[in-house]
């Protein structure tokens, strides 16, 4: 993506956020799912079973928490699903379309516009949960989680990786959907790259490590930097115009 007009992108990006605020019903939802999603790994720091092996304790513990890595990805395929068929049913789209804006700028602009909250939403909940194992959860609990270095830096390191994802996968669909609840079904496709980790390191195929994790989130960033080029060539200026126009016509 040479020659991109940063601007352009900015305004976009500023564009994308202002509309946020004002569909209450996509904030209530990026805030409410994180919050069902946090329940879980709260309640087991509570619960977990202090007999056993440190071994035992720290993967009765730590499993659960990767499952937070699903905040990053519902959270940001509730807008991705939304981003271009729901502004092409209210006629917004166009006039966005005839502008300059080149079409990787406007791809790009619309997944920062995503990410943003949405990773901002995802390091809000881990600091919640992080803290209430910090403050009233019992030492052994604790330690577990706080010594595990690898689990810890894969929860934070690939949350904005399979957030770019998620948002990858939202747009490709959203592209292509002819109405926001298909784009929306189809969306959720893009946890289940997340849910396979998260079953491989449960059946202890993957064992968290430093390399892993670095391994695998050069290999997420390698297909986020793919997939957003895909995306840019699916975007036809002229398909969408038209579209939009039948649209409003039916």
């Amino acid at each position: 993506m040479k020659n991109l007009d940063m601007g352009r992108v900015r305004a976009v990006v500023r564009k994308e956020l202002m509309e946020y605020r004002r569909k209450r019903s996509i904030v209530v939802t990026m805030l409410v799912v994180p919050v069902i999603f946090l329940i879980e790994p709260v309640v087991i720091i509570f619960v977990a079973p202090l007999t056993g092996s440190s071994a035992t304790l720290e993967k009765s513990v730590m499993v659960p928490i990767l499952y937070l890595l699903l905040i990053a990805v519902i959270a940001p395929s509730t807008l991705a699903a939304y981003s271009v068929v729901g502004e092409r049913e209210q006629g917004t789209l166009e006039p966005l379309l005839t502008t300059p804006l080149r079409q990787q700028e406007f791809v790009l602009g619309k997944a920062a516009a995503m990410m943003i909250p949405s990773v901002a939403i995802a390091y809000a909940v881990y600091a919640v949960f992080l803290s209430c194992a910090a403050l009233f959860a019992h030492r052994d609990i604790a330690d577990a989680i706080f010594h595990d270095g690898p689990t810890l830096l894969t929860l934070f390191l690939f949350t904005p990786l399979v957030a770019g994802l998620a948002v990858v996968v939202g747009m490709a669909v959203s592209v292509r959907a002819s109405e926001v609840r298909v784009a929306q079904q189809l969306g959720t496709l893009a946890t289940f790259p997340v849910i396979g980790v998260i079953i491989l390191f449960i059946g202890g195929v993957i064992h968290p490590t430093f390399a892993a994790a670095i391994e695998f989130a050069l290999g997420l960033l390698v297909i986020d930097a793919l997939a957003l080029r895909l995306v840019s060539r699916l975007f036809n200026r002229e398909r969408l115009v038209a579209g939009a126009k039948a649209s409003r016509q039916d």
